[in-house]
Formats: structure tokens, sequence, C-alpha cells
């Protein structure tokens, strides 16, 4: 695996761009949501079950994680909490190199076993994180 910082292709998709833009789009909708007092979404699969699914508690981890309580966002759900961080540090990466037009970081030459095993290790990361979900499900 190779990391390159280079210019944007003619014709390359705008990842950037892009995921900033479903980031925004998705933060104000969820303003307007919350601003209306609608409802909770509520999770078929822990309704039918009575166990939780393996993102249950993420919406709550992100409303902890914006109100700064990290400790309760991680309880919430890990595995969100991280994504949500991760989320934000490309949310500000990709605000960086759109607003000052720089190169952009891109992967290059992914053998088929680094994409096997980053598969493997995210699929993993999941079933952890449905593991203490469902070990932690008297919080649902």
């Amino acid at each position: 695996m190779q990391l390159v910082w280079r210019p944007l292709a003619e014709r390359e998709p705008d990842h950037e761009l892009i995921w900033l833009s479903v980031t925004l789009v998705s933060l104000g909708l969820a303003s307007i949501w919350f601003a209306l007092r609608l409802p909770w979404p509520v999770c078929p699969f822990l309704s039918l079950t009575g166990s939780p699914c393996a993102t249950c508690g993420a919406t709550r981890s992100a409303i902890a994680l914006l109100q700064g309580q990290f400790f309760t966002a991680w309880k919430w759900n890990p595995l969100a909490f991280l994504f949500y961080c991760a989320w934000s540090i490309f949310s500000a990466y990709a605000l960086a190199v759109l607003a000052t037009r720089a190169p952009r970081l891109r992967i290059k030459r992914l053998t088929a076993g680094e994409k096997k095993l980053g598969r493997l290790f995210f699929v993993a990361l999941f079933v952890l994180n449905w593991i203490y979900l469902l070990d932690h499900r008297a919080q649902f």
C-alpha cells in the first residue's frame, strides 16, 4: 500500500466534496428533525428480538458526542463513536483541501492481501462491537 498526495485527476470523483456535502446535508437534516421534535427512530431488530442490533445506540452516541460527553458516547456504541471521530477528522481534511485547492491524499497500489486484511479487520470490529452491545443490552 502506498499513500500519495496528488492533484485531483481529470474526471476523477471529488470524494472530499461529495462526502463533505453528505456530512453537511445530514447535519442539517438532523438539526431540522430535532428542531421539529419528531419522534426518535425505533430499531426494528430491537423491537422484534429484544436484543440490540449492531448499530443500536449510534444516534444516542452521536448526540452525546455533539454535547461533548465523550465517555457517554463511547458507552452507547464504541464503533459508532470511533466512526464519528474518524468522520470528523476526514471532514476537517476535506474542508481544508477544498478551501486551499491542495493535493488530495489517495491510496495507491493495494494488494489483494491488503484488501482481504482490511475487510477482515472491519468485520472483526463490527462483530466485537455487536458482542459489546449484546453484553450491555440493559442500557437499551
